[in-house]
């Protein structure tokens, strides 16, 4: 072993440790970043499908009980509306936390009476 090569073991490891940390941030800050995607489009069919169920009680009602599907799943309604008996709605969701920093998600859906065969 040459007196130049003391160290150099450590000095690799500690590398190799320091590449597999960052590598498993990204993994986990990726993975926080797909689950509040999959949440928010969750949340969004549920309003959705909430505000179509209550379309006899008036787009308002209709409106008031996505809301609360809304908080429910922790998410913000954005929009509500109306569109030739459909209900579209428009969520958004915000990561707390250490995984804030993942951004935002939004998603829309669209739900409506169901065509029946005569």
């Amino acid at each position: 072993m040459n007196a130049d090569d003391r160290g150099v073991a450590t000095a690799w490891t500690a590398s190799i440790v320091a590449v597999l940390i960052c590598a498993a941030a990204s993994v986990f800050w990726i993975g926080a970043a797909v689950t509040t995607r999959h949440r928010t489009e969750a949340a969004a069919d549920l309003a959705a499908l909430a505000a179509a169920s209550h379309a006899t009680s008036g787009p308002g009602a209709a409106c008031d009980r996505a809301r609360q599907v809304a908080v429910r799943m922790s998410v913000t309604l954005l929009t509500c509306r109306w569109e030739r008996g459909d209900a579209l709605v428009e969520v958004r969701s915000e990561p707390s936390g250490h995984w804030a920093s993942a951004g935002r998600a939004e998603a829309r859906a669209r739900a409506g009476p169901v065509d029946r065969p005569p």
